[in-house]
């Protein structure tokens, strides 16, 4: 199978898969009591008391809808296209996803994918920070480790990245807000946001200085915990490649140890870890920490789903959710390729 074909197939596979993400969260939508028709309702009724109760009442719509009158009731199930019968409705949902129109916030009163763009590079800031420091760190540092296993060296930097990998990221930035920014101890950092007030009449340097001041305790919390799996596995990748004959063969015709190690060694053991750089890389611009994004005030998308469930934003919960189920399976497509660009051993038939 050429690559052209594998492709192809690939592409076709994501269609039912994207169909039943997509599926069974509409359907499980259907039956989440407190829908934003509900909301309104609840909302008018507060505000107009018991006029109008009996009628909506007679109508046996919903029991909280008593106060407001059946045409307020059905003018609401239009405003939020709750009219159409259920299966209209996901209809016209597939076919604007189709056309990547995501509809529009209940809430926000904004279109979907601006939300999302304005949310865009708070997540990024985090993501790709975590992204950048836990490889530029962890690689070299499981090298190292991998040269020296079973020294000090070894042992205290092993207990050093699971004593990171075991503290919740919510629970550091809770303490390095309390030790660094304005708790009983120092006051070096800010409490909340991405950049200060007034940032943009900040000259560039200071832009810069202001910004890496307002990220840095938010991207310590979220990227401590990161660092043990990319360490550990880089160690033990380059301990199973160096035990290997072809090492001893190198080091028999008398290269040096640094050559063994760069130009053999290097290239086959980081192949699951470049193999992954595509999804950690795309999921550095989405995978943002709802907690840490609470706990630090930074608005991201984390932030933006987890309100949109919580007040029933129903156009943002599924045009989120097609947008990054979508970003998703494309990535492991790419991931899937890159093993062949970096093995070439691995063959596309292989990857069935």
């Amino acid at each position: 199978m050429n690559i052209w074909g594998y492709i192809l197939k690939r592409v076709l596979l994501m269609i039912p898969t994207l169909l039943g993400v997509l599926t069974l969260t509409f359907a499980v939508i259907q039956f989440v009591p407190g829908g934003p028709v509900e909301q309104m309702v609840a909302q008018l009724r507060g505000k107009q008391g018991a006029s109008g109760g009996e009628a909506a009442a007679a109508q046996g719509i919903y029991r909280g809808a008593q106060g407001i009158s059946a045409q307020q009731l059905a003018e609401l199930r239009k405003l939020y296209g709750f009219d159409k019968p259920p299966l209209e409705r996901y209809g016209l949902m597939l076919w604007d996803f189709a056309r990547f129109d995501l509809g529009r916030s209940y809430y926000h009163h904004e279109d979907v994918s601006t939300l999302i763009a304005q949310r865009l590079p708070v997540s990024i800031s985090l993501g790709l920070w975590n992204f950048l420091l836990t490889y530029l760190i962890s690689i070299p540092l499981g090298i190292a480790k991998a040269v020296r296993h079973g020294t000090r060296f070894d042992l205290a930097t092993s207990v050093v990245v699971l004593v990171g990998y075991a503290i919740p990221g919510f629970v550091l930035g809770v303490l390095l807000l309390v030790l660094f920014a304005g708790g009983t101890w120092f006051q070096w950092f800010p409490l909340r946001g991405l950049v200060s007030d007034g940032w943009s009449q900040f000259g560039f340097w200071h832009k810069i200085g202001d910004y890496l001041w307002h990220i840095t305790l938010p991207v310590l919390a979220s990227t401590a915990g990161s660092f043990a799996v990319i360490t550990m596995l880089t160690k033990n990748a380059f301990l199973e490649e160096i035990r290997k004959q072809y090492v001893l063969t190198a080091r028999a015709k008398g290269l040096s140890e640094r050559a063994v190690l760069w130009r053999h060694v290097l290239r086959n053991a980081l192949v699951p870890l470049v193999t992954g750089f595509p999804a950690a890389f795309i999921g550095a611009f989405f995978a943002s920490s709802l907690l840490i994004e609470t706990l630090f005030s930074l608005p991201g998308l984390g932030l933006l789903s987890y309100e949109a469930v919580m007040r029933r934003d129903y156009p943002v919960v599924m045009g989120s959710l097609y947008l990054f189920t979508l970003i998703g399976l494309v990535t492991k497509l790419i991931a899937d390729l890159s093993y062949v660009w970096v093995d070439p051993r691995i063959q596309f038939e292989a990857l069935r």
